[in-house]
């Protein structure tokens, strides 16, 4: 009799105990970089800053081509020149030289300011969409592919998630509603920065 009780209740604890463990939600992988990257979405925030970045070279360009030819004038009247007369033109050269690499050195500055300032937006105008795939395929959490060390490639959702971002923002201009709470981190997880503007090696060289 007692193995007869002892079989009903391990019978009943085993379903129980089975509803009582969660069932596993999948995790899911994103390249953030080549979202930024491949996406068409990104591209046309791009395409802004690197026209601000031609301009900057060229516009440096300029200046160092100027410089050089006062740089040159001023060899060539060196010797009709005194000596003091010299050095208070070279001096005054030197100091306005000076100056405009000052400026030069702000504006790309201020460009790559503006290129790490995109990308930080881009990851944030794009969170509910990759946020909605996450909630479309039932998972938990979407982890950078940098953060892992090992994965199956159905769990890398990366092509998706880009036809998807250039489908709602550029066809419908807005994000989806999430239907549950995201916490953010991947678009937000400090995406390496590794862009250098053309032009961004340009220095003034007179």
């Amino acid at each position: 009799m007692r193995f007869g009780v002892l079989a009903i209740l391990l019978a009943l604890a085993g379903p129980v105990a089975a509803q009582q463990v969660p069932p596993s939600l999948p995790i899911l992988i994103v390249d953030y970089d080549r979202l930024y990257l491949d996406s068409t979405y990104a591209q046309t925030i791009r395409e802004g800053l690197d026209a601000d970045a031609a301009a900057l070279k060229a516009e440096n360009d300029r200046i160092v081509a100027a410089l050089t030819d006062e740089e040159r004038s001023l060899t060539l009247r060196r010797p009709t020149m005194t000596a003091d007369a010299f050095r208070e033109e070279a001096e005054a050269f030197d100091i306005k030289v000076q100056a405009i690499r000052r400026a030069r050195d702000a504006k790309e500055v201020e460009l790559q300011r503006a290129r790490a300032a995109a990308r930080e937006e881009f990851f944030a105008s794009v969170r509910d969409v990759v946020g909605q795939l996450m909630l479309e395929r039932g998972a938990s959490v979407i982890l950078d592919r940098r953060s892992v060390f090992l994965a199956l490639a159905a769990s890398d959702i990366t092509d998706e998630a880009v036809d998807r971002i250039d489908a709602v923002m550029l066809e419908t201009g807005q994000a989806p509603g999430a239907d549950a709470p995201l916490i953010g981190g991947g678009g937000n997880a400090e995406p390496s920065v590794d862009e250098n503007p053309p032009g961004g090696d340009a220095s003034i060289q007179p």
